[in-house]
Formats: C-alpha cells, sequence, structure tokens
C-alpha cells in the first residue's frame, strides 16, 4: 500500500505541475515553491530549486504581471502566443524534475508526457479565449482568467493531499480535451476566415 501511495503521489505531483503550467505557469510555480519554502510540502531533490527565495520572487512578479495581462482582451491572446514557447517546455522540465533521478528513461518518458500535457491545457486556455475575445464585453474575460487562477490553485492542493482523485479528475480532463480541442479548432477557424474574409471585401 505504502508503494502504490508513493507512485500516485509521483504520478499526481508530475502531471499536476505540467497541467498546471499550461494554464498559468508562474501561479504553479509560486504555489509549489511558496509551500516548499514554507516546509508544508517535501519537493523532490530536482523541484526544491523552485523553493529558493529568488525564484519564487521572480514567480510572484511575473504572476502579476500576468493577472493583469490575462484580463485584457487581446493581450491575454498576444501573451498566451508568446507564453507557447515557455509554458510546454516548463511543463515538461517539471515532470522531468518531479519523478527526481530514478532512471534516464523514467526522465525522458516524463518529460514527454508533461510537454504533452502542458501543450494540450495551454492549446485549450489560449483557443477558448481567442473565441471568447470576439465579445465586445470584457466581463467573460474576466471570468475565465479567475477561473483558471483557481483551478492552478485548487487543482495542485488536491494533487498534493488526494493524489488518486487528482488522477481520476486528470482523466476525466484529457478525455474532455479531446473532445473539445477539435471544436474549439473549428471556432478559431472560423473567426479567421470571418476576419479575412471581410478584410478581402473591402479590399476589392
Amino acid at each position: 500500500m505504502e508503494h502504490f501511495d508513493k507512485i500516485a503521489n509521483m504520478i499526481a505531483l508530475t502531471m499536476g505541475a505540467s497541467w498546471a503550467s499550461g494554464l498559468n505557469l508562474y501561479a504553479a510555480i509560486l504555489m509549489l515553491g511558496g509551500l516548499g519554502m514554507t516546509g508544508n510540502i517535501a519537493l523532490p531533490p530536482d523541484l526544491q530549486i523552485l523553493s529558493n527565495p529568488l525564484v519564487v520572487s521572480a514567480a510572484g512578479l511575473m504572476y502579476i504581471v500576468e493577472f493583469f495581462a490575462d484580463k485584457v482582451p487581446g493581450v491575454d491572446t498576444g501573451w498566451d502566443a508568446l507564453h507557447t514557447f515557455i509554458r510546454i517546455p516548463a511543463g515538461a522540465l517539471l515532470a522531468m524534475g518531479a519523478v527526481g533521478d530514478v532512471n534516464e528513461g523514467v526522465s525522458i518518458a516524463a518529460a514527454l508526457v508533461g510537454g504533452t500535457m502542458a501543450a494540450g491545457t495551454h492549446a485549450a486556455k489560449a483557443g477558448t479565449r481567442l473565441m471568447i475575445n470576439t465579445s465586445p464585453e470584457p466581463f467573460t474575460n474576466w471570468i475565465a482568467s479567475f477561473s483558471e487562477d483557481l483551478a492552478v490553485i485548487g487543482g495542485l492542493w488536491v494533487a498534493l493531499h488526494y493524489p488518486v482523485f487528482f488522477i481520476i479528475l486528470l482523466i476525466l480532463f484529457i478525455f474532455m480535451i479531446i473532445t473539445l480541442l477539435p471544436k474549439i479548432w473549428q471556432g478559431i477557424r472560423r473567426i479567421f476566415e470571418t476576419v479575412f474574409g471581410q478584410k478581402r471585401v473591402r479590399e476589392t
């Protein structure tokens, strides 16, 4: 039973960190690093760098920047586009660090799965935001942003305290993403077709 709990804890932390990084990397690092720095959780050796005060401070500063950027329609889409090159590699690195120095094969597998998880979460977030930004009112955007922040905090808390329950929720989330991503992509394609179609009409 103890061995099962250890594996469940490792999987939950590995997938939880990479999943959260796809939504809000800085909130994920701030929470994990803050909990590690205060002694509330014992981070794996390869993730203990997150509890360094400089890392926590930097994550806190960037979280504040993202907190405001993420709530401005249009700005949030640009922010998401930029963070395509940040959240996904970071998700892979966090997953690799969470499994620790088991062996090289496990580390590489964790990085691949973690990067994919971060990519899927990031794609769902960015695509949904792009569709929300077609609405002129900002309130939907704010609700989505606050919901994502709460999801990161709540999701990581569940992963750290109830790993088996988190793994079940994560499996359901993966099935939901598989179902929703094609629909999100179709919605984004229609938006671009509408925008560029109107542009061509004006030019002619």
